[in-house]
């Protein structure tokens, strides 16, 4: 069902309404007719000011609550142009895109990193598979909010540096893009009873099948054992001719 909209007064005319931006002292002004009407809209902030020349571009979702104008943060994005003007010659980067679960949402993240000097590729995907788990797990105990003012105040980066640094050391560590995607994704409780049951039939089953190949394996040796004695018996028997009775041969000569 569509939505009906409000009708407006006759000779009503647009104005300014301030909206608060979170994580930002500044405040943003936007012309419409009214407040409700901007209530669900979004808004893109530039950022570089701010975070003292890093291009870094903001969406964030206009709500209207308590007679105020308030807005939520959507995603934190690095413009193409500040990746360009960082990249040098003779060195290699890595970046990666993964979802991330946080107490409140889940996130995508993808992480941007540029070495010293040009590395294997088998050092690259040390380097990214560190900084994914070490992203996931920061990540898994903190609010939507916290990871977002850690991006903006480069303290998710500092962390994720040093903790890559023991592999090997980085001439940038960053944050490319981190953006609200969905709900978080529910976490089964796993039930220890169930897990020792289910552990404990496999077990059966394994000792039940080795059970049922050591009896195969027995009954094919002892039919071996009997085509083999079966043989013998022949070639034994075959080997022996039968001797002819003497007073036979005494008759014989007589006659």
């Amino acid at each position: 069902m569509a939505k009906e909209k409000k009708k407006r007064k006759k000779g009503a005319r647009k104005k300014f309404f301030e909206v608060l931006i979170p994580l930002t002292a500044s405040k943003a002004h936007l012309y419409h007719y009214s407040e409700e009407e901007l209530n669900g809209s979004i808004i893109k902030l530039d950022l570089t000011k701010n975070l003292k020349g890093k291009n870094m571009e903001m969406r964030a979702k206009v709500k209207y609550e308590d007679k105020k104008l308030t807005s939520e943060i959507l995603s934190l994005k690095l413009v193409s142009s500040y990746i360009k003007k960082v990249m040098r010659r003779g060195t290699d980067y890595i970046e990666d895109s993964f979802p991330v679960n946080s107490k409140d949402c889940k996130l995508r993240i993808k992480p941007f990193m540029i070495t010293r000097k040009r590395v294997s590729r088998k050092m690259r995907g040390l380097i990214r598979n560190a900084s994914k788990k070490f992203i996931e797990s920061h990540a898994k105990i903190r609010v939507s909010k916290e990871l977002f003012s850690e991006v903006m105040t480069n303290k998710l980066q500092k962390a994720l540096s040093l903790k890559i640094k023991k592999l090997y050391p980085l001439a940038l560590c960053e944050i490319r893009i981190i953006e609200i995607i969905g709900p978080a994704d529910k976490v089964e409780k796993s039930n220890p009873e169930k897990i020792s049951n289910k552990g404990s039939s496999k077990k059966e089953k394994d000792a039940e099948s080795e059970a049922e190949e050591e009896l195969e394996s027995q009954e094919e040796a002892e039919e071996e054992l009997d085509k083999t004695n079966t043989e013998e018996e022949e070639e034994i028997e075959s080997e022996i001719e039968p001797e002819e009775n003497p007073e036979i041969q005494d008759e014989e000569m007589q006659s």
